[in-house]
């Protein structure tokens, strides 16, 4: 026997961080897209990967979400998250989505932080100024001493049972409590409800209908090694403008500084006022305040210059075009326009203003045999709905504020 050792070469082991995943991402009409990633692609290099490959321009506002349909729950992933890590705490039995999609509102809370936190609903400590201004009250989230408190009145699903009650809340850096007597922050009153770091933040989607709830405004806490809903820690506010304030407000306690390093990564610039300009320009033309022109034109080509830009929405009703604008975000500007379904031949520009949205008629009008679009009886006339897009972009008008975001369907 050979006294020597046949030298047997091993084959190479690929690192766990280099092996490569198969995730399906989906978009808002359902359909969805295969990718290969390695184990360590976070949730932004996904979107810079599909912003890429579908040639979109790159605003900060594209977004991917986690989505489980059976629990009517969505969240967003933060940019910085594994979404491998996601996928893996999912529930084999449970169905859990990714979802890519623009959201305009994903960091609006750094650039407009008053429309996010009302006054009524924070509290100082005693070394600080009660009547701190919002972006101190920002700085002060994002501080590792220093945090305001939250506080208000919720609803909270009852274990066990299908009722909701309602409850003072107050969320604090040690976690969210609320009160056994009435509005007191009493130690002794306060009950301890969630851990927040241990926790996820998810809306719910279908609030009334899935779990009862007693508004549509729902939220709840999901423990991260939860499996399926029987921890989910579930919430309901009174209006919109709470629960966006409460989901604002945790996601900062949990990651604010990691939140705004991700708003700060370098991105394409916009103009001071926030507006694609590129995107704009690509999709409308460019158009003056002062440019409308007076010779006439076809009615014929009134009728379809609007139907290939990326706004306009064929034959959508005013809830799905209410659901698009709340999936793409409450932010001041953001719309689309859509066939109007009571009035035939007119069109409604649906538009996001202070977290609502609101409806405005588009209706045709004709004189000396020259079709035009008005808002306003007449006062102020466009020969098609793209200048009247383009105008509206650059001069509110009659409306409420310029139309900043368009709505688009993500295709891939």
């Amino acid at each position: 026997m050979s006294l020597y050792a046949r030298r047997v070469t091993l084959p190479a082991i690929t690192p766990l961080v280099l092996q490569k995943r198969v995730i399906k991402v989906f978009n808002e009409d359902g359909t969805s897209r295969a990718l290969e990633v390695p184990n360590d692609i976070t949730a932004v290099n996904i979107c810079q990967l599909l912003i890429q490959k579908n040639h979109y321009i790159d605003d900060q506002s594209w977004t991917m979400f986690e989505q489980l349909p059976t629990l009517c729950l969505e969240r967003i992933i933060e940019d910085h998250e594994l979404v491998i890590d996601v996928q893996s705490k999912c529930d084999m039995e449970e169905d859990c989505r990714f979802y890519f999609r623009k959201y305009y509102a994903k960091y609006e809370f750094f650039k407009n932080p008053e429309d996010y936190f009302p006054d009524l609903m924070l509290s100082y400590s005693n070394e600080v100024n009660g009547t701190a201004k919002s972006l101190d009250t920002l700085k002060m989230f994002l501080s590792t001493t220093t945090y305001p408190e939250v506080h208000s009145y919720l609803y909270m699903s009852e274990k066990g049972k299908k009722s909701w009650k309602k409850q003072f809340f107050v969320l604090r850096r040690s976690g969210l409590y609320f009160s056994t007597k009435g509005t007191s922050k009493d130690p002794r009153h306060l009950q301890f409800f969630s851990d927040l770091s241990q926790s996820n933040i998810y809306v719910l989607l279908s609030a009334r209908k899935m779990y009862g709830a007693p508004t549509d405004y729902g939220f709840c806490l999901k423990p991260n090694k939860t499996r399926g809903a029987k921890e989910m820690k579930m919430l309901c506010a009174e209006n919109e403008e709470s629960k966006i304030c409460w989901v604002t407000a945790i996601r900062l306690y949990k990651n604010g500084k990691q939140i705004y390093q991700n708003y700060q990564r370098p991105h394409q610039k916009n103009d001071p006022n926030g507006h694609n300009l590129t995107a704009m320009r690509k999709s409308c033309g460019r158009i003056s305040a002062h440019s409308i022109p007076t010779t006439s034109q076809k009615s014929k080509l009134n009728i379809v210059v609007h139907m290939s830009q990326p706004w306009f929405h064929h034959k959508i009703s005013r809830d799905e075009a209410q659901k698009l604008i709340h999936q793409q975000g409450l932010v001041n500007g953001v719309f689309l326009v859509r066939d109007s379904q009571s009035t035939p031949k007119s069109f409604v520009l649906s538009l996001c203003y202070g977290q609502k949205v609101k409806h405005f008629q588009i209706l045709p009008i004709e004189d000396e045999g020259e079709l035009f679009y008005t808002l306003d009886e007449g006062h102020t006339r466009f020969t098609d709905l793209t200048q009247f897009v383009e105008f509206h972009q650059l001069n509110k008008g009659i409306l409420p504020c310029t139309l900043k975001h368009y709505c688009t369907r993500v295709t891939f």
